[in-house]
């Protein structure tokens, strides 16, 4: 009988999550303000603590051509080391679908974002898209569990595939 409950109860366990409903309408809308708000105006204002409070404690933040950031004080120091000391001129984000079931969702769409960067007389544009999975917490809050973006712009001295 003992050896029986573990598996039972796993079993419990994945029928509940395969039975949690689709998102409301609701969940969908905070999931869009988070972003589209959210993480836009904490960029613009550089306010990295504010930026890292979207994220879980435990979040996995994935950035093109470097190693991956763990946790949210690493992913503000990040911001504060890397975004700090540019200018953001603008910045946004439009999600272009959201989906998921019960506590975990999924979003992505594109970014823009416009910088002033010390000793570069031009400002420099990225345009680019992200992906991010999202937790429901217990307070109703979704945080970005883990997230990943790149640019559309090719490195220098890369060349462009035709697809």
């Amino acid at each position: 009988m003992r050896r029986m409950i573990l598996p039972l109860m796993l079993l419990v366990a994945v029928a509940c999550q395969l039975g949690a409903g689709p998102l409301t309408d609701e969940d969908v809308a905070g999931i869009r303000s988070a972003a589209e708000q959210e993480v836009v105006e904490a960029t613009l204002a550089g306010d990295w603590g504010r930026f890292a409070a979207g994220f879980t404690e435990d979040a996995v933040r994935m950035p093109p051509n470097e190693p991956l950031h763990q946790g949210r004080d690493a992913i503000r120091h990040w911001a504060e080391a890397n975004w700090g000391p540019l200018t953001i001129t603008e910045f946004t984000m439009i999600v272009e679908d959201v989906d998921g079931r019960g506590d975990l969702a999924y979003s992505w769409g594109p970014y823009t974002a416009t910088v002033e960067v010390p000793g570069v007389p031009e400002s420099v544009k990225d345009i680019g898209k992200f992906l991010v999975v999202l937790r429901k917490q217990e307070d109703g809050q979704w945080l970005v569990s883990v997230a990943m973006f790149n640019s559309d712009t090719p490195l220098p001295g890369s060349q462009e595939s035709d697809g």
